[in-house]
């Protein structure tokens, strides 16, 4: 049975492998460890092997894992939806969030983040067009992103996105090339975003060969958890 330690560094030569099929630069993705549903001892284990970032999405399963492994270096980055009462321990408790897909959730993470250093955010957006997916439309999304921009307490880093499942290699790149057309577009108004948060266990390659500097990585690292979603 393979350890996380053994997963991850799989996981890292497939994304090494796929910088290198898209002509990347060596280190130019990001892995963010999935660790929603896992416990504290996985954690460990993957920072153990220098895994930093690791991906939240469920506030109140997070805050006992961040209390517990204050002062070890992670960065913590929330990526699951937000809601509006969840959002003063979000700016306080975490470095990223992908999530961000209302004014309003931007405006209260921004009061509520106060003197600390201020939160990157990026700005999810449902490239599949399904009701079920959060995210903001396309046409919503120069308006947020101007809006976001002038928030002190927040730094828009770049967007996210989640689409639909979807077996076929070629098929996968679809929605992550519309993301890096739009990050694109927000750039050419002047703005100087450098992320775009897309891929996962299963379609990470696709991900990357359309711009991909952060892949989000749950099962392939840590394994399944029965009953839910994974990354």
């Amino acid at each position: 049975m393979p350890t996380i330690t053994d997963r991850l560094q799989q996981v890292r030569a497939e994304i090494h492998r796929a910088e290198q099929a898209a002509q990347r630069s060596p280190g130019s993705v990001r892995l963010l460890a999935v660790s929603k549903t896992h416990g504290i001892a996985d954690i460990q284990e993957a920072l153990a092997a220098g895994q930093t970032a690791f991906g939240e999405s469920y506030l109140q399963e997070a805050l006992p894992k961040i209390t517990a492994l204050a002062g070890t270096g992670i960065e913590w980055h929330f990526i699951g939806p937000i809601q509006s009462n969840k959002t003063a321990q979000i700016a306080a408790h975490f470095d990223w969030v992908h999530s961000v897909d209302r004014l309003k959730i931007a405006q209260r993470l921004n009061e509520q983040r106060g003197a600390r250093a201020p939160l990157n955010v990026c700005i999810q957006v449902n490239t599949s067009g399904e009701s079920s997916k959060s995210g903001i439309s396309a046409h919503e999304l120069p308006a947020l992103a101007r809006a976001i921009t002038l928030l002190p307490h927040l730094t828009l880093r770049g967007l996210m996105t989640i689409p639909a499942p979807e077996p076929d290699p070629q098929q996968q790149r679809r929605p992550f090339h519309q993301l890096k057309l739009y990050l694109d577009q927000l750039n050419q108004t002047g703005m100087t975003l450098d992320t775009l948060s897309m891929g996962m266990s299963d379609d990470l390659g696709a991900a990357i060969a359309e711009g991909a500097t952060i892949v989000r990585v749950g099962t392939a690292i840590f394994g399944p958890r029965a009953g839910k979603d994974k990354h």
